[in-house]
């Protein structure tokens, strides 16, 4: 009878006997790193361009900007520009106006779309895919072919220049991509956790607030934040509808500095600076819940 016996195994250069195995640092892992890391730098520098721009000729006086052009240091603190843009277009009132429609677009546009994404990704409603495609042709059509009929119905509804037509309008629009992307989000839901809860006892709109809401709130929190900033730099269907100064919003009072002949530039660039910042103060305010959202979304 004979026996066989295996030698034993070299130590390879990443384990020694004894030893356990040694994982390569993820933060060396070669130059692609790096090269990724400098390209996305680069392209953050040429995004803030604009806003450089913006900000330095936001304290330049009219009579420098005009000799010296754009690209020159201010060589004065000039603020008569943003005293002129906040009194001129009453700030304070378009700012209110910018922030109600945009929240409430936000809040109600999550809402419609959770329940109408409810229906059809979970819900046994006969031509889904059908009624989803419609809802993605919907977010392909451009805002100047919905312009005229909206007009008219604004017109007919005696809802023509208030806020609550614009409510309305993009909540509707707001509202079609939120119910695509959450159909298709909730078409893989676990079908074990429903019929776990149905065997409990739970109706559909317990299933809804205890079982579904908890587990797409990521998602929703990344609408809520979209929803808002797109509303908020809308410009044309706003324009078209609110032509009293007491319901404009902020992208149009700053299309109302600008005349046929002459244009302040000074006043324009502070405007653009004090307009932007309420966007930017709710980006970072929520920019941890978009941050999750995104990653929870991923891992899912």
């Amino acid at each position: 009878m004979s026996v066989t016996i295996t030698p034993p195994k070299a130590p390879t250069a990443f384990a020694k006997p004894g030893r356990p195995a040694r994982v390569p640092d993820r933060h060396h892992r070669g130059i692609g790193r790096w090269i990724v890391l400098a390209v996305v730098t680069a392209g953050a520098l040429v995004m803030l361009v604009p806003f450089a721009f913006m900000l330095l000729n936001a304290f330049k006086a009219p009579g420098q900007y005009s000799t010296d052009g754009p690209l020159s240091w201010p060589s004065e603190f000039y603020t008569q520009g943003l005293r002129t843009y906040w009194t001129r277009v009453d700030f304070p009132q378009k700012l209110w106006n910018s922030t109600l429609i945009a929240g409430s677009v936000a809040v109600l546009a999550v809402a419609v779309s959770l329940l109408n994404a409810y229906a059809l990704g979970i819900g046994r409603v006969r031509g889904r895919l059908w009624i989803v495609g419609a809802f993605l042709l919907a977010n392909m059509l451009p805002q100047e072919s919905l312009v005229y009929p909206l007009y008219y119905f604004a017109k007919e509804a005696g809802l023509y220049n208030t806020r609550l037509v614009v409510i309305i309008i993009f909540t509707v629009i707001q509202s079609a991509f939120g119910t695509y992307l959450l159909a298709s989000v909730l078409g893989t839901f676990p079908k074990s956790l429903l019929e776990a809860a149905a065997l409990d006892g739970a109706g559909k709109w317990t299933i809804l607030w205890r079982v579904v809401l908890p587990n797409v709130r990521p998602t929703l929190a990344v609408l809520l934040v979209f929803f808002f900033i797109w509303t908020w730099n809308e410009f044309l269907i706003p324009l078209v509808m609110l032509i009293d100064n007491q319901t404009q919003t902020i992208p149009v009072a700053l299309a109302s500095l600008q005349g046929d002949r002459l244009m302040d530039a000074p006043t324009t660039n502070a405007g653009a600076l004090i307009s932007l910042v309420p966007a930017i103060v709710f980006f970072l305010i929520f920019q941890r819940t978009l941050s999750r959202g995104i990653t929870v979304g991923a891992e899912k």
